[in-house]
């Protein structure tokens, strides 16, 4: 496999694996990744005081946590829900991760999205981290859901019929990250493969309406 991951991604160089150093990086890339521990590195806040009820036709981009389940992305850059300006509503600021603070199971709610555009009002029931300018917030999505992050979060995550997960929990997470530069390399690199997915989902939906199409109008 990683003779093809290479083949295909010639950018990409395989090193000594460690426990701080991944076995895939780009080229010219060598140093080993650091160690941080969350609280020291961001600051952190609840979204506040919007459900379903505070949906409307038009307004405000609104982010819901259940959209995180419905329709997650790694980044989100617009919504499809709107509201009105409530006092003590939460904006985004286009530099900031959400995490669900309550879900279903354990593997549900252990994934975090990078919101990228200011003036979303960022609904109830969501952590938010703002990272410092040294982490990207599109990388720490990216280890959050799918690094070693993620099992520290399952495992943090509790309840029975349904899972919470605090801003406490996320805070004591220790990541282990790179340099900014190759923080946004690696980024760059799974926003384009999301890209390239989307596109080819989207040829592959065409390709079956119109076959469906045909099979109506073919038969007598």
């Amino acid at each position: 496999m990683l003779n093809n991951i290479i083949t295909n991604y010639p950018q990409l160089a395989v090193r000594s694996h460690s426990a701080n150093t991944p076995r895939l990086r780009f080229r010219g890339f060598t140093a080993p990744w650091e160690k941080k521990k969350l609280s020291t590195e961001c600051n952190f806040s609840k979204g506040r005081g919007y459900s379903k009820s505070d949906i409307q036709s038009s307004g405000i981009p609104l982010l819901l946590y259940g959209t995180m389940y419905t329709d997650y992305k790694t980044a989100i850059n617009k919504t499809d829900l709107y509201s009105s300006f409530k006092e003590g509503a939460l904006l985004s600021n286009g530099y900031e991760v959400v995490v669900p603070a309550s879900g279903e199971t354990t593997e549900d709610i252990a994934r975090a999205s990078a919101i990228e555009r200011g003036g979303i009002i960022i609904g109830g029931d969501l952590n938010v981290i703002y990272p410092n300018k040294s982490i990207s917030p599109y990388f720490l999505a990216l280890e959050l859901t799918h690094g070693a992050s993620h099992k520290h979060l399952t495992k943090k995550a509790q309840g029975i019929s349904v899972v919470h997960l605090h801003n406490s929990d996320i805070q004591d997470l220790r990541i282990t990250i790179p340099s900014l530069p190759e923080q946004q390399l690696i980024g760059n690199f799974f926003r384009s493969q999301d890209e390239n997915i989307s596109a080819t989902e989207q040829q592959i939906s065409k390709l079956k309406t119109m076959k469906q199409a045909c099979l109506q109008q073919m038969f007598v």
